[in-house]
């Protein structure tokens, strides 16, 4: 029995064919990052409003992976409120590395 495999890109977004994949890559990378702070600090909704500065529908949304009403600027903003460096790094793709 012969089994045909395919292999992913490494991100799924481009691999289900979704506009935008890189964004919504990057999006879904902070948004986890920040889920992960607001879970280890034990943060319920109404702190977390309070400390992003948006409302309960946002925390909700953020916390639900629902990504579409944020920027990627906005979640790196978030994540400097809860005390966190965020680095941007630039190198030569993968793909065309010499």
């Amino acid at each position: 029995m012969t089994i045909d495999m395919e292999y992913g890109t490494g991100n799924v977004f481009a691999d289900l064919g979704l506009p935008d994949a890189v964004g919504r890559q990057t999006k879904t990378r902070l948004a986890l990052a920040l889920n992960e702070i607001v879970k280890a600090r034990k943060l319920r909704q109404v702190a977390t409003e309070k400390l992003l500065g948006i409302p309960q529908s946002k925390v909700s949304a953020l916390v639900n992976y629902r990504l579409d009403g944020f920027s990627v600027e906005r979640l790196m903003g978030f994540l400097t409120l809860l005390n966190r460096d965020v680095e941007i790094v630039i190198r030569p793709s993968r793909e065309f590395e010499i």
